[in-house]
């Protein structure tokens, strides 16, 4: 049988990702389809992110910005425990994908209703080295073909954490594009560019 472990390892092989799912590195390169949007890659991002990883091969949803605006509606259904930045990136990757590809995001959000999450019920060294269908047996995942009628609760959180998504998106990007904000990102993510050049010369 497959562990998390194995299957972690090679969803990242396949998508082209480091060993250590970026760990390593100071910020993020994330894409947002064409247009580049690196964020730092903090302390609390590297620990969220280790659970992350995990339900993307829990739950079968992939990498790209489309698998990624999933997870994130799968995520908030489920539940990120104290985890905040998992509920802040999560709350924006819900409006993103609302926006992009509704019916595969709200689909999602519904599965993540009938499960549990990492953050909330299972340490991670607890989890990876168990057999990949053993751990979505205890967290009750759902197959990606199996029925999920949503309940009037459902639909509720789904509006709470949509709008929270939008003022909180609304917010980001207000702090983000001011002048000494956008000039400190600016200068901070060119030295690092330049540093990747300078190692990969």
């Amino acid at each position: 049988m497959v562990s998390m472990r194995d299957a972690r390892d090679e969803a990242f092989r396949r998508a082209g990702i480091p060993a250590d799912g970026g760990d390593s590195e100071p910020w993020v390169d994330f894409k947002l389809g064409p247009i580049p949007m690196p964020f730092p890659n903090t302390d609390a991002r590297r620990r969220t992110v280790k659970f992350h990883d995990l339900h993307h091969v829990l739950t079968g949803y992939r990498t790209d910005i489309f698998g990624e605006f999933e997870i994130s509606a799968w995520e908030l259904g489920a539940g990120c425990g104290r985890f905040g930045v998992a509920w802040g990136l999560n709350l924006m990757g819900l409006v993103g994908g609302l926006l992009s590809s509704p019916r595969r995001t709200v689909r999602a959000f519904w599965r993540g209703r009938r499960s549990d999450s990492l953050y909330t019920t299972r340490s991670y060294d607890e989890v990876l080295d168990q057999p990949v269908e053993e751990v979505r047996r205890w967290l009750r995942v759902p197959g990606e073909a199996d029925p999920v009628a949503p309940t009037a609760s459902d639909v509720l959180h789904l509006a709470a954490a949509s709008l929270a998504g939008l003022v909180l998106g609304l917010a980001t990007f207000a702090i983000i594009l001011t002048p000494v904000t956008l000039a400190a990102w600016v200068l901070t993510y060119g030295a690092y560019r330049r540093e990747v050049a300078r190692r990969s010369a």
